[in-house]
């Protein structure tokens, strides 16, 4: 498969195109054809060799949120997905795994359907920065059930769907 990559750590000019083996999915996991992936400020910090991902060796292929289609789900994995489903996930970057890729293995539970009427590209960008917005919620602490509009807090994202609600965080 074909995979932006990098063997040293530096600015853009240090990725490069790779030829890597196709993962495949193991118990518990599910490839993903990927369609669209974004490039996120720890992707950056990654690249820059400022924020490490693991111990492996190189190549790195940088790239924490994807979207794209199921192609394989592992033996044995619990998960209302199937092959075929449009899907979103988010990667955790460990030497060649990275969304920067044809396909990526990921866990499932890494893994929820696209929103109906939202393309990949707009559904990868969903993942890492709807789950930055859901911890900020969480971190304030609300009381269950709030109600009056001084214990909630205004909901401002611009996304193409109802996805922050259908996550909870709307």
């Amino acid at each position: 498969m074909k995979a932006i990559g990098l063997t040293e750590f530096g600015g853009p000019e240090v990725l490069r195109v790779l030829d890597l083996p196709v993962p495949q999915a193991g118990p518990g996991e599910i490839r993903i054809r990927v369609h669209a992936a974004t490039v996120n400020p720890v992707d950056t910090l990654v690249r820059r060799g400022i924020a490490f991902i693991s111990d492996a060796e190189p190549p790195y292929v940088p790239g924490m949120d994807a979207a794209g289609v199921i192609e394989q789900i592992g033996e044995g994995t619990d998960t209302d997905l199937t092959v075929g489903d449009h899907v979103m996930a988010v990667a955790v970057v460990s030497g060649t795994h990275g969304a920067y890729a044809e396909h990526l293995v990921v866990p499932a539970e890494s893994v929820v359907r696209v929103p109906t009427g939202v393309s990949a590209v707009e559904a990868a960008t969903l993942p890492m920065n709807g789950l930055t917005a859901r911890m900020a919620l969480d971190m304030l602490h609300l009381p269950a059930g709030a109600r009056r509009s001084r214990e909630r807090p205004a909901l401002s994202a611009a996304t193409p769907s109802s996805w922050p609600r259908q996550t909870g965080s709307g």
